[in-house]
């Protein structure tokens, strides 16, 4: 089951082919020189080497897509977060995008980051095997909490967790991934020496989970329903009490733009080593998680690697509906996406065709830049009756 390492070791033909163009691409352009682990530090200018050298500030949005993107949000009615960054431009077109939204499982992408930061520093090992016990139990969604005994649980390398954290959106994984690294605040720490200090991780799945409904986490919650059963008897007034705090301040908070910002600068190599920029991307492209949202709803030629955000459902409502990802157009071109809903009583057919909208509408964009004789005409199939 668990091919990750060696696939993941060894060169990628669909991200690491265009990785690998974009760094060359940018190397042309402007030039660069890189550090020990492969990260951009000083620019070549007329064949010399500036450091520090301020990068010119992106162009504006498209006011087509801009146009676009205000007026689905203002169709949808709910409280809605928008960001669609060009990786090639920086340009960023958005709505509600510099405002922090509950990321949910999308932090899950900041976890994976820093854990392959540790790898680069030779802090960590991708090889290294760690055993899962009765304390690593998480909420909710845990195959691999699920697998725990009183007597012990599955021993597990990190490039295994990483991949169930990702792909599968494990609860567990991604705890025991902020537990090697030293908890919350430690993986605050890597992501502020970076820049990323606006990219908030608030803490443990389980934690995190147990204050929006307004409970303190005990270890015999992450056995089958625990946790739900006591967090049905808590009375309704205080959950939504507790619940409306945390959507007004996220403790997982993050901006739709800095989100894809961020992920534009992964992709570019600025952020990782070039053997861990090419695991984390191709960890994004193997997300099982959300095909019925941003995915759906791109023409073929399209693809999409990404991560989704599912929250708690509490009085006819869901929060944290959310979903961010690179996304390639058929010519090659990227770029970062992301869609984050705060609270939405809105069907699941509704949200699913919202998503749909926003990456119709970067579809369409593309196609009006291309040539007349290359534009192609963007179908795509009624979804489905079904979950998310």
């Amino acid at each position: 089951m668990f091919r990750f390492l060696s696939a993941h070791l060894k060169a990628r033909p669909r991200a690491g082919a265009a990785l690998g163009l974009l760094i060359v691409a940018g190397a042309v352009a402007g030039g660069w020189a890189a550090s020990e682990h492969g990260r951009t530090d000083a620019v070549l200018t007329s064949g010399k080497i500036a450091a520090d050298v301020p990068a010119p500030p992106p162009p504006p949005p498209p006011a087509d897509l801009q146009a676009s993107l205000e007026e689905l949000a203002a169709g949808f009615r709910e409280d809605v977060g928008l960001a669609v960054t060009d990786v090639a431009t920086g340009w960023t077109a958005q709505v509600h995008g510099e405002i922090p939204y509950p990321q949910q499982s999308v932090s899950k992408l900041w976890v994976a980051l820093a854990t392959l930061e540790a790898v680069d520093r030779g802090q960590s090992n991708l090889e290294r095997v760690v055993q899962l016990g009765p304390d690593d139990r998480s909420v909710f969604y845990q195959p691999l909490g699920r697998r725990i005994r009183n007597s012990g649980g599955p021993e597990v390398s990190i490039a295994e967790l990483l991949r169930w954290a990702i792909t599968e959106s494990d609860n567990a994984a991604n705890d025991k991934l902020m537990r090697e690294l030293g908890g919350a605040d430690a993986v605050t720490s890597i992501l502020a020496e970076k820049g990323l200090s606006d990219l908030k991780v608030g803490a443990y799945e389980r934690d995190l989970q147990a204050a929006i409904a307004g409970m303190t986490w005990r270890p015999e919650y992450g056995i089958d329903w625990a946790f739900q059963h006591a967090r049905a008897k808590l009375p309704d007034d205080y959950r939504e009490q507790k619940l409306e705090a945390y959507l007004a301040d996220p403790m997982d908070g993050a901006a739709p733009a800095e989100i894809t910002r961020t992920l534009a600068a992964l992709y570019k190599g600025e952020l990782l080593s070039p053997a861990s920029t090419k695991v984390m991307i191709g960890l994004l492209n193997d997300c099982r998680t959300g095909p019925m949202r941003l995915k759906y709803g791109f023409p073929p030629g399209w693809t999409l690697g990404h991560k989704t955000g599912t929250g708690q459902d509490f009085g006819g409502a869901s929060t944290g509906i959310n979903d961010v990802g690179l996304v390639t157009a058929p010519d090659g071109r990227v770029y970062a996406v992301a869609v984050m809903m705060r609270k939405t009583s809105k069907s699941i057919p509704a949200r699913q065709a919202f998503f749909h909208k926003v990456s119709r509408a970067l579809a369409a964009h593309w196609q009006a830049q291309q040539r007349p004789a290359d534009r192609q005409v963007a179908v795509v199939p009624a979804p489905p009756a079904g979950g998310e």
